[in-house]
């Protein structure tokens, strides 16, 4: 059985389903009170790497991450192979299987790509997804929503520097850190930024760009199978994010305009 979060819905490609009676992918536990204000300002580039670090370590720690021969990791593996980098960003994949429909990608290089969504998405779709996600991280936008995530997020003791080195966090700091890590949120400006990314990286990989509309696609089919409606809870925690029906349409006519055929019984 698959695993979900335990504390709040994941928002990192468009939006994350999460079925009930099913445990959920699991980000920690919300700190109690007496917290202080993350001094996240004066950490410097390599601070941060190390707490994003943490950050997933702490994660892949308490999640079930597929092996390597499990199926996932297999097609995964064979979808990005000969990707290693993204502008100088070592990268590195893994599968968190878990029931959410989600992927992520940080500002260190780490790839998380959740088991329900492989199970929705065809190849190229996928590859959409994860181009879109590494569009955050080669345009900085990983980068700089991780540090807004340290400044309005609270911690019980605060993140600090010491002599250039990053403060060792407790557990359930960094469960915390982890939440804020993946609740980072982006403007509608750079969720289309990433969007186009995602459409070129399709073409340079040699797939069909048109995975970009349908991957959109099948998120709001997937939203409305859950429910999600305009003035919903859920749907406003997507309000940074542009709306489905127009990333719909701005990639079909991109595709359409570029003259590439839209692929069989799609």
């Amino acid at each position: 059985m698959k695993n979900s979060i335990l504390k709040s819905a994941a928002i990192a490609f468009m939006m994350v389903v999460a079925m009930p009676a099913m445990a959920q992918f699991n980000i920690g536990k919300a700190i109690g009170g007496g917290a202080k204000a993350v001094k996240a300002a004066t950490l410097s580039d390599e601070q941060m790497r190390q707490y994003v670090k943490e950050s997933i370590d702490w994660m892949d720690k308490h999640n079930k991450v597929c092996g390597p021969n499990d199926p996932y990791t297999k097609r995964l593996n064979k979808l990005v192979a000969g990707l290693d980098e993204v502008e100088g960003i070592p990268l590195n994949f893994k599968v968190y299987d878990v029931i959410d429909v989600n992927a992520f990608a940080c500002a260190d290089g780490s790839v998380r790509v959740f088991s329900s969504l492989m199970d929705i998405m065809t190849d190229d779709e996928l590859i959409g997804v994860i181009g879109h996600e590494l569009g955050h991280v080669a345009l900085k936008h990983s980068k700089k929503a991780f540090r807004t995530a340290l400044l309005t997020s609270a911690l019980k003791d605060g993140v600090a520097s010491t002599n250039g080195v990053a403060a060792a966090l407790t557990d359930s700091q960094l469960g915390d850190l982890g939440e804020a890590l993946l609740n980072s949120t982006y403007s509608q400006k750079q969720e289309s930024e990433s969007d186009a990314y995602g459409y070129e990286f399709l073409k340079k990989k040699g797939r069909n760009p048109w995975s970009m509309a349908l991957a959109f696609k099948k998120m709001k089919e997937l939203e409305e199978k859950e429910g999600v409606k305009k003035d919903s809870k859920l749907n406003r925690m997507l309000s940074t994010h542009p709306d489905l029906d127009k990333r719909i349409q701005k990639m079909t006519e991109r595709a359409e305009k570029e003259g590439i055929a839209k692929p069989a019984n799609k």
